[in-house]
């Protein structure tokens, strides 16, 4: 396109062509040469009355230079604005942008030339006034990147809003006053808590006050451009601000996390240090309007909660019908350095446009401190921006310099009016400093001397804009003091309340909205999970049910046929058709389900097809999707290839959905590994540090099959090692029909705990649950061994998940009553009266064995053997040596060390841990080498 190659490919044998072809028929080149050639003929026929080549030549080099000119500064005048605001604005434009680039000089710009080309300018003008017009809408303090979106309605769209204001801020009188008085709260704010509590950190946001007037600005604009709902996240820097000033957390709950005045032994969880936590509120904006601000509580690590917060952002469109997905937005508030630094942004940015996570676009804001921890920036990323990055998704950058906060708001509100239009992500570049170090006690003049000389010696940006609004008429020094004075005299209300009050109890906000009946108390009654015979047969039937005209994939057919006719010929059914039948009954009753991760729809094993792709035209359909035109959702994605971002979207999304049922699936176990930081930061602590609760469900492919170190374990012991409080649930079930109640009993229950579950690989296909287990049973925390008389049982061993088949095998082989083998399908909240039942039947057992395929460092062991000796159980180990690798390379090795542990289980006394595979045989003695 003419656009294109002016950017790009610009020649004159092409301008003459082009030339040519518009002389004979001006409509048969695009709308944009048109306009470059009327300005030609207007140049030409200025002075002479006519043309001639030697004219063409001139008009041609000043027209094409200064449609080009137009084009690079669009696309570069970024470059020459003035964003850095401990730098002088650069006194000479980059080579990029010169007029010599484009065979232009000084002695041409008092030539004529047609700017039209420039939205907003009319016919001819004089080459000085249109490279004025440049410089001052894309080389002030705002520099623009934008030219790298490939729509040109998307482009054009800007260009129109930016062009013709020559992006210039036009604030009314209220809104100039509205963002100084944003300034002076961000300010004293942060004064106010460093003289009342010296030594404490607090992150603070002076130096980049001018966040305060952006949000404030997106929070007044929102409602008009039909935003609800607003979720925040963000790290610490500023964070106490954000919370005080836009989202009006009462002064004195802040007052009170600094004073620490809570009762010693009051309940409601460990809590969290004062800037990471969240809250959320129902805002008035200036109009009348009501809008409702989240902010998503935040550990230390970085952007690690941004999935998180897009996460729950689905959840709300999804739940208020939000099919534009223009009434919840997204803001990420981000640092610098993290930014650029962070792999988690990008594979956050990934998923802006992917049908399972799009939430109809993120706006963006960088706190662009110019700085780290210590480290500056030219030591911490590659690229010219630390907001490059989203470049990669198309997203509009807006760069601007803090210390024009009226061209902050500005570029604010044109950021969400681009969101709602385009459905797009879009970043704001603040340009700022941090006048402290990283925390208020650190000195950062160690590191960077010269650059905090320049800090101490400036003026606050409240200062500079005082001055500019008391000097243009818009407002008196006495009101702007009076600004000062009255909400200092709140601060001090607030503290003295504080002060003088009693303590408070500790608790967090939680459990109102859709919680509303919730409880986080965990309470392990049975609850009715079982379904009745006519659903299991309707889901059966629609197992296999399709449009008409699909064309089944041969193979697919056969298996779907027969899992259906399993079902309603009441045999044994395996764990596709046990999970379709949890699927099924709970959006038939009205719960959403909601699955993604890497292959979930097939299923990494093709154990699951959820979905079926005609064979002939590759179309897609979603049989459980289509059960009923009054049922709820059933949602499943192919996710991206991230762990950490998916993991994080799907625990955010559950925790604005209690109703729906949330799983993510890793298409191994071990890539569990690639989103520790959810695991730690959220799922395992997020209740007892924020009081939010989710009902997350993580499937875990684990068991030991030859398959090597890295498609083995799915790290069972990082799991519950983290268990403490009731805090979550670790479960590997050994039945289909167990796994069926456990999915159905995390949504029956009047509380939400996540659940993690070492789902099977081998055993996938395995039919093991007769059909009257879903129709009668229920969920089974330990399972009992029927074979046995247990009055002949004198060994008893306990296991969980797979391995339970294996000693199953060799239990019946060897014709035995004398050893009982004991699943416990749930490992934490641990069952002791449970377990306690079934012990109590073997009267006359003298040994117990704790029977494992993990290695003795890894699996339950270390985490069963206090237990069990707790409950009087004088357990012993039977497993594989203490390792360094989850398992061994070799399949031959693998064989030797499953057939020996098990051999061992049900011969050996004392304990044993097999070594086969570390140094060609032997035992451990209780630890021991021997």
């Amino acid at each position: 396109m003419a656009r294109e190659i002016f950017a790009n490919h610009f020649n004159r044998d092409l301008v003459e062509d082009a030339y040519r072809q518009w002389q004979t028929d001006p409509a048969s080149v695009d709308a944009t040469w048109q306009a470059f050639f009327e300005g030609i003929e207007f140049g030409g026929k200025t002075g002479t009355g006519g043309t001639n080549a030697t004219t063409l030549n001139v008009e041609t080099r000043l027209q094409s230079g200064a449609v080009r000119l137009i084009t690079a500064y669009r696309d570069l005048g970024h470059l020459a604005a003035h964003l850095d605001p401990l730098n002088p604005a650069p006194d000479k434009e980059p080579w990029l942008i010169s007029l010599e680039r484009f065979h232009l000089s000084p002695a041409d710009l008092d030539s004529v030339v047609d700017g039209s080309m420039y939205f907003g300018m009319d016919g001819p003008k004089l080459l000085r006034d249109v490279l004025e017009t440049l410089k001052e809408t894309y080389s002030r303090t705002i520099g623009v990147e934008y030219m790298h979106i490939q729509d040109i309605k998307a482009r054009g769209w800007l260009a129109k809003r930016m062009e013709p204001r020559m992006n210039q801020p036009q604030l009314a009188t209220r809104q100039k006053i509205r963002t100084l008085m944003s300034l002076h709260y961000a300010e004293l704010f942060e004064k106010f808590l460093h003289t009342k509590f010296v030594g404490q950190k607090r992150f603070s946001l002076e130096g980049g006050e001018t966040l305060l007037p952006i949000l404030e600005a997106i929070v007044e604009k929102a409602p008009s451009l039909g935003v609800k709902e607003i979720v925040i996240g963000m790290a610490h820097r500023g964070r106490l601000n954000v919370l005080a000033n836009i989202l009006r957390k009462p002064f004195e709950e802040i007052f009170n996390e600094f004073e620490d005045r809570y009762y010693v032994d009051a309940d409601g969880g460990d809590g969290d240090v004062k800037y990471h936590m969240g809250f959320s509120s129902d805002i008035k904006t200036l109009d009348g309007n009501s809008i409702h601000l989240s902010l998503a509580p935040n550990p230390s690590h970085l952007e690690i909660v941004n999935p998180v917060v897009e996460g729950r952002v689905r959840a709300k469109q999804q739940m208020h019908g939000d099919a534009d997905r223009t009434q919840g937005v997204p803001i990420l508030i981000h640092g610098d350095a993290a930014f650029a630094g962070q792999g988690l942004v990008a594979e956050t940015l990934n998923m802006a446009n992917l049908s399972g996570y799009r939430v109809g676009g993120t706006v963006h804001v960088v706190v662009n401190n110019q700085i780290g921890f210590t480290t500056s920036p030219r030591d911490s990323r590659s690229t010219q921006y630390c907001t490059d990055i989203a470049k990669f998704i198309q997203a509009p950058i807006f760069h601007v310099n803090a210390e024009d906060p009226e061209a902050a708001v500005y570029i604010a509100e044109l950021a969400l009016e681009y969101r709602q239009q385009y459905k797009s992500d879009v970043v704001i570049d603040l340009f700022c400093y941090r006048k402290w170090g990283h925390n208020e006690g650190d000195e950062p003049s160690y590191t960077q001397p010269v650059e905090y000389r320049l800090i101490r010696a400036k003026e606050s940006v409240t200062t500079v804009y005082t001055k500019q609004l008391v000097a243009g008429g818009t407002l008196n020094q006495e009101e702007a003091d009076a600004i000062d004075a009255d909400f200092r005299s709140k601060l001090d209300t607030s503290l003295t309340e504080v002060r003088s009050s009693a303590p408070r109890k500790k608790g967090m906000r939680g459990f109102s909205g859709v919680w509303t009946g919730m409880t986080s108390r965990f309470n392990p009654a049975t609850v009715e999970t079982a379904i009745k015979p006519d659903v299991v047969d309707r889901i059966a039937d629609q197992i296999v049910s399709v449009p008409d005209g699909f064309a089944f994939h041969p193979k697919l057919k056969d298996i779907l046929e027969k899992r259906r006719n399993d079902i309603k010929g009441r045999n044994k059914i395996d764990w596709g058709a046990g999970e379709a039948l949890a699927f099924g009954s709970l959006v038939l009753e009205g719960h959403p389900v909601r699955l993604s991760g890497q292959d979930s729809r097939r299923g990494t094993f093709s154990h699951r097809f959820a979905f079926l792709y005609d064979f002939e035209k590759g179309t897609p359909y979603c049989p459980l999707a289509n059960l009923d035109p009054k049922q709820a959702a059933f949602d499943v994605y192919d996710s991206n290839l991230s762990e950490a971002a998916v993991l994080g979207f799907e625990y955010g999304y559950s925790l604005d959905d209690p109703n729906a049922l949330v799983m993510w699936e890793a298409q191994f176990g071990d890539f569990a590994n690639g989103a520790q930081v959810v695991i730690d930061q959220f799922i395992s602590s997020g209740e007892s540090k924020w009081n939010r609760s989710s009902g997350i469900v993580m499937l875990l492919p684990h068991g030991y099959e030859g398959a090597g170190p890295e498609h083995s374990s799915a790290r069972f012991e990082r799991f519950l090692q983290l268990c403490a409080e009731d805090n979550m649930q670790v479960c590997n079930f050994s039945t289909p029909a167990n796994y069926f109640h456990a999915l159905r009993r995390q949504i029956k229950r009047s509380f939400r705990k996540p659940l993690v579950v070492m789902t099977p690989k081998s055993l996938l296909r395995v039919p093991l649950s007769p059909v009257e287990d879903f129709t009668t049973g229920k969920f089974q925390e330990v399972i009992d061994d029927t074979l046995p008389a247990a009055d002949r049982v004198r060994r008893v061993l306990f296991c969980t998940g797979k391995v339970y088949y294996d000693l199953l095998a060799k239990q019946k082989e060897r014709n035995t009553d004398e050893v009982a083998v004991v699943r416990v399908e749930q490992l934490y909240p641990w069952p002791e009266k449970q377990l306690a039942t079934v012990l109590a039947k073997y009267r006359r057992a003298v040994e117990w064995r704790w029977v494992q395929e993990e290695s003795q460092n890894m699996g339950a062991w270390f985490f069963v053997e206090p237990r069990l000796r707790a409950m009087n159980v004088p357990v012993e180990y039977i497993g594989r040596d203490a390792s360094a690798s989850p398992a061994t390379g070799s399949h031959k090795i693998h064989e030797h060390e499953q057939k020996e542990l098990v051999e061992q289980a049900f011969t050996a006394t004392g304990t044993y841990a097999v070594t086969a595979g570390k140094n060609g045989g032997g035992v451990v003695s209780h630890g021991v080498p021997v």
